[in-house]
């Protein structure tokens, strides 16, 4: 699941449990029977992810892969349901990955984790298209929370692998931007809501001893400088799809080098949530989950856009 104050984590443990049995509670924590639980050994620790493999694939050519990162506490396994991508893949002909971290942190600068976490995905993308020949041009990275400022340190950090990344509920850690160096332009999407009380779209600290974030505002600024895109951005207020108390606004960088963009989804009057999944957790404690946006189709949208 997603990071939060301590008794946030307390509600959490008990929303996952449901009071639940055992067995039943461990069943909604495991990933789909057809992804496969796969090991890395990265500096003598064993790495896992979980690896969906569409049965259909382009005929031609070698397929995206798209990397899937979950949130703090959380785990690789409820990724694939949480986010619907499998269903996806099995559309559109692309593989998923869904890395587990070493101590359910990534490390994204903000020293939630010691783990060598950059060299593990450097080694995972290196097997996959090894083993499966996926497109080297055509590699992404999303993720919640943790997740999508680890998506921010990768494109940091893993240019030369990455086309594009997408974050959702996150923007960068303030510890980020000073040792931020990209080796090349890179296409960078947000995904936001106005009212997440985990991370402020203004910036600010996440929660007590979870480091500061930059305002979303000004992690947009830091990519469309680096990409150089244009300055005045297209605005466009996306239609309702439902009435659930939230819209969505989109505003487009266009015009970087090398053909790169920033896209920022403005989710107002949305929480600390994925747009168009599950409302994992009451709105009192983590905000509303908006259904006026499919949250992984966009981000997909944005992905098959971009080649490295």
């Amino acid at each position: 699941m997603m990071k939060g104050i301590p008794f946030l984590a307390v509600v959490l443990s008990v929303a996952v449990s449901g009071g639940l049995s055992p067995a039943r509670s461990e069943r909604r924590r495991r990933a789909p029977a057809d992804d496969k639980q796969e090991h890395l050994n990265v500096g003598g620790v064993d790495r896992m992810y979980f690896l969906h493999i569409p049965e259909w694939l382009p005929k031609s050519g070698s397929a995206p892969l798209v990397l899937v990162f979950h949130g703090g506490g959380g785990h690789a396994a409820t990724m694939p349901n949480f986010t619907h991508f499998d269903r996806l893949a099995d559309q559109e002909g692309f593989l998923v990955a869904y890395p587990e971290s070493f101590n359910k942190s990534w490390n994204d600068t903000r020293g939630l984790s010691p783990a060598d976490d950059v060299g593990f995905i450097r080694a995972l993308i290196a097997e996959v298209q090894r083993v499966h020949n996926t497109d080297p041009k055509r590699t992404y990275a999303a993720g919640i929370s943790n997740g999508g400022f680890f998506s921010n340190r990768l494109a940091c950090d893993l240019t030369d692998k990455l086309a594009a990344i997408a974050a959702v509920a996150a923007t960068m850690p303030e510890t980020l931007v000073p040792v931020c160096h990209p080796s090349a332009p890179i296409s960078v999407l947000f995904m936001h809501g106005s009212k997440d009380p985990l991370v402020h779209i203004d910036g600010g600290p996440v929660s007590r001893n979870r480091g500061v974030a930059v305002s979303l505002a000004q992690a947009a600024e830091f990519w469309r400088k680096w990409d150089e895109a244009s300055a005045q951005p297209t605005v466009e207020n996306l239609p309702s799809q439902t009435d659930d108390g939230t819209s969505v606004r989109r505003e487009v960088y266009a015009g970087g080098k090398q053909g790169t963009e920033v896209v920022v989804y403005i989710i107002d009057g949305g929480g600390h949530t994925w747009p168009g999944g599950p409302q994992y957790l009451p709105a009192f404690l983590v905000g509303k989950t908006s259904h006026n946006l499919d949250g992984t189709q966009a981000i997909w949208d944005f992905f098959k856009r971009h080649t490295h």
